[in-house]
């Protein structure tokens, strides 16, 4: 239960760094498949939060 926590409160700072591929994404699929703007403002966050919750995933489970 405590590693769900902690990834979870890993995440938000991780949010800084997923903004820019959940960008890319969303106009990525804009341009490919010529998607609705609504459609493209759901996978740049869906993308986002994918992108920030792997990130603190491998940073907590991760070990050096």
């Amino acid at each position: 239960m405590i590693d769900i926590v902690v990834v979870l409160v890993m995440s938000v700072p991780m949010l800084l760094f997923a903004i820019y591929p959940g960008v890319k994404a969303g106009e990525f699929f804009e341009k490919r498949f010529d998607i609705a703007q609504d459609h493209k403002k759901t996978i740049t966050i869906v993308t986002t939060i994918v992108f920030a919750l792997t990130l603190s995933l491998f940073l907590h489970f991760y070990r050096f």
